[in-house]
């Protein structure tokens, strides 16, 4: 299998860290959306990362198809997404609020560095919208005294969430008060020093437009 995408996407990182940890091999292609558009278009006309391309030539886009996909070649209880309920729907929950933090601050970094014309009240938005939901995160986290959030075991919820956190600490530094979410600052500094995070990562590279 072939991974495109630089890690520096906390949607592509997450791949990366779930494909290792279930010990599937892939050929890691790190193309920008910006720098290497052409190289992406047959696969992906949107234009966006990550794509797996599998050994038939097939190529997954959108990271909770590829998840999805990727869950299906390990055995049940192997899964990083849960295949039995409640715990797949509170995974899920956090997995979604995670991931709409990185949509709203790519969205935020493009409108803050890539428009000309800033639109305050669109910035004020993303950045409320990304904080109120970290609150909602660290409420969860510390409610739950485990090693990783759901349990002793890891999860997608712990892969997600710090993939996401890294990426909106580096790509708008000071945005997120880390001081004032302590069960998320510790719970990322766990993650992150796990030979797995360490492995698969990549500082990020601001777009030029």
């Amino acid at each position: 299998m072939i991974l495109i995408g630089q890690f520096d996407s906390p949607f592509t990182r997450r791949i990366g860290i779930t494909m290792r940890l279930y010990g599937l091999a892939f050929e890691h292609r790190p193309w920008s959306v910006f720098g290497d558009a052409e190289k992406i278009r047959p696969y992906n006309p949107l234009l966006r990362v990550p794509v797996l391309v599998l050994a038939d030539g097939e190529a997954l886009i959108e990271s909770q198809t590829i998840l999805d996909y990727l869950d299906n070649q390990v055995p049940a209880e192997k899964r990083l997404i849960p295949a039995e309920e409640p715990a797949r729907r509170q995974v899920l929950r956090i997995c979604a609020l995670a991931a709409g933090i990185s949509d709203k601050a790519v969205s935020l970094f493009y409108e803050q560095r890539l428009h000309e014309t800033v639109s305050d009240f669109y910035v004020a938005r993303c950045r409320a919208q990304i904080l109120d939901t970290l609150q909602a995160l660290e409420a969860s986290r510390k409610a739950g005294g485990d090693a990783f959030w759901f349990g002793d075991t890891i999860s997608q919820a712990d892969i997600t969430f710090a993939c996401v956190l890294r990426h909106l600490n580096e790509a708008h530094p000071g945005l997120a008060d880390m001081h004032a979410l302590p069960a998320l600052a510790a719970h990322a500094f766990h993650l992150e020093a796990l030979p797995v995070f360490r492995a698969i990562y990549q500082p990020f590279i601001a777009p030029k437009g």
